[in-house]
């Protein structure tokens, strides 16, 4: 059976702000039950990366629950949340300024921000391209980047092994504590991401240097670092 075509442009939105509604209620829950707990180490890193003194203005792009958005705060930093999904952010467990609004028109003046992260959210954007020229706007020359994504290892027997977990158990899990549409859509949207080396060639053209991506916990999920060069 030929799977449904994946949605694009505005009917990627809307299907990405139901999904995310639905989801909201068990959303953290879920991230911490399928990653094992790992995805705490991996908002850790994100939040490290930015190498942002504290007191620094960091805005979390698609910020869902704000559970990025915590680990910015117990860094000393100074986060505010944008998300497309209400409902995401009526479950938020976060005092932080939260914004619902399109990570691709961002409400923020030029250069105000001191940093940026995202985390998970990259392949549910409608066109990277200008999510990364919003962030070249609103990030001032100096700022930094903290990308968190999901990846694949390299490692054939690990690669097999992910594959099959990420597209055969998270939807099944996702079917009994929450909505099973929205994960057996989850581990199809990575066909969305471009190949590492365009998505870093797109953040060069938009804007960013000192690019640097690394792979975490045997390759399963990526950060990607960057500098707004002025």
């Amino acid at each position: 059976m030929t799977a449904t075509p994946l949605p694009e442009g505005a009917e990627k939105v809307r299907a990405v702000r139901s999904m995310f509604d639905s989801i909201a209620p068990r959303y953290d829950l879920l991230n911490t039950l399928l990653t094992f707990g790992m995805d705490r180490g991996w908002r850790r890193q994100a939040v490290d990366g930015l190498q942002l003194d504290k007191g620094s203005s960091v805005l979390d792009v698609a910020c869902g629950p704000g559970e990025l958005c915590v680990a910015l705060s117990a860094a000393g930093l100074r986060p505010v949340g944008i998300d497309l999904s209400k409902g995401m952010l009526d479950h938020a467990r976060t005092g932080v300024p939260l914004v619902h609004g399109d990570g691709l028109q961002l409400p923020f003046a030029g250069s105000s921000l001191d940093g940026a992260v995202s985390g998970f959210a990259l392949r549910n954007v409608a066109d990277l391209p200008t999510l990364w020229a919003e962030l070249a706007r609103v990030v001032r020359p100096g700022g930094r980047l903290a990308l968190l994504e999901v990846a694949q290892p390299g490692q054939r027997a690990l690669k097999a092994g992910h594959r099959f977990y990420f597209g055969h158990v998270v939807p099944r899990v996702g079917a009994l504590l929450s909505d099973g549409a929205a994960y057996a859509y989850l581990p199809r949207s990575v066909a969305y991401l471009p190949e590492p080396a365009e998505m870093l060639e797109q953040l060069r053209d938009a804007g960013f240097a000192e690019l640097r991506r690394r792979l975490l916990s045997v390759g399963i999920s990526q950060l990607i670092t960057a500098t707004r060069i002025g």
